[in-house]
């Protein structure tokens, strides 16, 4: 891509959007970066982009100023249908994301990784595959790092294991991973998207630039995963929970198998990893396959699969104390994701739920509640749509928790030993916290806390 003296818009000043400014300035463009915050909420980072003679527009949207520039950078966390945006496209400027500005600066292979839940647990376990058979470029994308930070200077045969969000795959043009994968496909984000028809086609666009010669994996137990394999001219690799497949990789209650990709065996034994509940066997049958499709030997899948420990803050057992076991799920922020922290529990749960409300429908999480789910502190501002679920569900057995810290309390309060403590909030944090890390970390310091009496 050629950048000399063209003048590009950042949109966004998070971590992405200033490691997009950079790599932009580093190749001779004139680099603007906008945010709607003020400079007063944003830290540090106004002032070093300005010490790379980066300029600034904050604290509004820049409509005024749109018809100067070359073309936009989006981060991921500023929607597509701004005004300003939308007249971007109007007036024919080029609109990228940051992924995609990072793929044009590097010759490395991609595993791209999407999905409503398990991708941060996928990636980072794919990640540590690649990295065991000596062959890991970065664990980028929404797992934290931006591409953008590490796309150039990496090696041909090195792979990049990318986790993405339906807001990056929003604005990729040229991206192509050689291994995409879609783990699973629930509403979410709806207040972005709108209809879950329009979330799909996002999540989707993974594989949209792939060709014959690479792979798809897809979850079969999904039915709209497993119809995206209609769609995808790559090579697809069925993973499978319950289903013995006749090419894929697939699950019993004891052990999982691989029937592709010139393997027929089994690959390890459930109980031989250190991770928990039937979501997290998906999430290890999609790492089989990325590490397989990218030609990684078993032996060393193997060997990851048993060493890997849980993700922080998704379902991330922290301590014990007179019995109760704490469990941090602050990365369940939607109804699905605490669904699957809700059936991994082995014991009576005291649950710690609410937040922010993403549009969500929380009918069928409550549901799951039934002989496992004793006792929820309900906290954030979807707290009363909660409780009206709760009422409708005929659970009473809730407390309406004013503050996170009470509601921590409340839960320590009504466990009793042999029961669980679950932080897992269906939710996300941003009504109360900067983000879910910010959430699980206070819950972890209060656990820590505890005594034993």
């Amino acid at each position: 891509m050629e950048l000399q003296n063209k003048k590009v818009l950042v949109c966004g000043m998070a971590k992405s959007g200033v490691a997009a400014a950079l790599l932009l300035k580093k190749h001779g463009a004139f680099v603007t970066v906008q945010d709607a915050k003020t400079e007063d909420l944003l830290g540090e980072q106004p002032s070093m982009l300005k010490e790379n003679d980066i300029a600034l527009i904050l604290g509004r949207n820049p409509e005024e100023e749109i018809a100067g520039f070359d073309m936009l950078v989006m981060s991921p966390g500023v929607p597509l249908d701004l005004p300003f945006v939308k007249k971007a496209y109007e007036l024919g400027k080029e609109v990228i994301g940051e992924t995609e500005l990072g793929f044009l600066f590097t010759k490395s292979p991609f595993i791209g990784i999407t999905g409503t839940n398990g991708k941060t647990t996928t990636t980072t376990l794919v990640g540590e595959i690649m990295k065991n058979a000596g062959r890991l470029a970065g664990t980028v994308g929404n797992i934290g790092t931006p591409l953008t930070e590490c796309a150039e200077g990496t090696a041909p045969e090195d792979w990049f294991v990318a986790e993405l969000s339906s807001f990056q795959l929003e604005t990729i043009k040229t991206f192509r991973p050689r291994v995409s994968a879609v783990l699973n496909i629930t509403p979410d984000h709806l207040n972005r998207h709108k209809t879950l028809e329009n979330y799909i086609l996002a999540k989707e666009r993974v594989f949209e630039n792939q060709t014959e010669e690479d792979f798809t994996v897809l979850n079969y137990n999904d039915p709209a995963t497993r119809d995206m394999a209609k769609r995808t001219k790559a090579k697809v690799i069925f993973f499978s929970l319950d289903k013995e497949l006749e090419e894929g990789i697939y699950s019993d209650e004891k052990s999982m198998y691989i029937r592709c990709l010139g393997f027929d065996e089994k690959v390890i034994d459930i109980d031989e990893m250190n991770i928990i509940g039937g979501h997290n066997v998906e999430n290890a049958m999609a790492a089989i396959a990325c590490g397989a499709c990218a030609g990684v030997p078993l032996d060393i899948i193997r060997k990851t699969l048993r060493e890997f420990v849980a993700v922080e803050h998704r379902i991330e057992f922290v301590k014990e104390v007179n019995g109760v076991k704490y469990y941090n799920d602050s990365k369940g922020t939607n109804p699905d994701a605490s669904i699957k922290a809700v059936m991994a529990m082995k014991s009576p749960i005291c649950l710690i739920a609410g937040g922010y409300d993403k549009g969500s429908d929380f009918a069928e999480w409550i549901e799951t509640f039934a002989g496992r789910v004793k006792y929820v502190a309900v906290i954030g501002a979807v707290k009363e749509k909660i409780c009206a679920e709760l009422d409708k569900a005929g659970f009473t057995n809730y407390e309406r928790a004013d503050d996170f810290n009470e509601a921590m309390e409340l839960c320590t309060k009504n466990a009793e030993k042999g029961d669980c403590v679950l932080l897992s909030p269906a939710c996300a944090s941003w009504d109360m916290f900067k983000s879910y890390e910010q959430r699980g970390e206070i819950f972890k310091d209060y656990v820590r806390g505890l005594e034993e009496k």
